[in-house]
């Protein structure tokens, strides 16, 4: 590792470790932002890959670093969540806040320098709930709290997804999501054709909640960084096609996931 890298690294640690333990606690950031990466066995290494340099390339990006001059305070919070099963989700980088460039790169460098992991089973309730116990204890003050969900599969353990989502928005915290549609729906792998709208209706919540479904590894990079930017700063991109909003009645099942386990596994 180049002394610059681990320079990086002990930096995002250290704001990290500052965040958490509430030594900058009486500063204000516009948003506080938890990145919650799904790492689930439907996910093969080369997406894994994928996804996080996707998120790499977005934190660093123009883009985001110009949205990050358009809130009041030009400062986020953000921590990187890896989740699958109800029992496994871990923080991958602690918070971190985000004002310039070389935060930005800190940041980038520490998710890049984890290690790859994948684990069993999916929840998204699990996720949504890891990642409101982790915006509701860190001490920060952001104007917005966002939940950031990004996976490829329904929800199979764990809470009911609906009321777990209708649960976190009461208490003030929207959830966005990034359905990946990168494969072929396989009965065999508990696939669903409809993962967008499914995330529409029965995930994303809360004021100006959305979802960008990502359809090809050419829009994997351009969807996060959209997405980022639109949480940051509340700015709609160009390409509006990709956002659509939570829908008024839900058009799938809630509880698809949980049944074609069933249906699969009996238990």
């Amino acid at each position: 590792m180049s002394c610059v890298r681990l320079f990086q690294v002990a930096f995002a640690l250290l704001a990290g470790a500052l965040a958490s333990s509430g030594a900058w606690a009486d500063e204000p950031v516009d948003v506080e932002l938890v990145l919650a990466v799904d790492v689930s066995y439907s996910m093969d290494l080369d997406e894994l890959a994928l996804q996080r340099d996707g998120y790499i390339k977005a934190v660093t990006s123009p883009e985001f670093l110009n949205a990050l001059k358009l809130g009041p305070n030009g400062r986020v919070a953000i921590a990187y969540v890896e989740w699958a099963g109800i029992e496994d989700q871990k923080v991958v980088v602690d918070w971190t806040f985000i004002s310039n460039k070389a935060e930005a790169e800190a940041f980038a460098a520490a998710i890049h320098d984890a290690p790859l992991r994948r684990v069993y089973r999916t929840s998204i309730s699990g996720a949504m709930e890891f990642g409101a116990d982790q915006i509701e204890h860190n001490g920060i003050r952001g104007l917005r709290r966002v939940i950031d969900i990004s996976g490829d599969g329904t929800n199979n353990q764990g809470p009911m997804v609906e009321p777990t989502r209708d649960d976190l928005v009461s208490r003030g915290i929207t959830i966005n999501g990034l359905p990946l549609m990168l494969k072929e729906p396989a009965g065999s792998m508990l696939d669903i054709g409809q993962l967008d709208v499914y995330y529409e209706d029965c995930v994303i919540g809360g004021p100006g909640a959305f979802v960008i479904p990502v359809h090809g590894t050419h829009e994997f990079a351009d969807a996060i960084k959209t997405k980022l930017v639109l949480e940051i700063a509340g700015v709609v991109p160009p390409k509006r096609e990709l956002v659509q909003h939570v829908a008024d009645k839900p058009r799938i099942s809630c509880t698809v996931g949980e049944r074609m386990w069933m249906e699969r596994w009996g238990n």
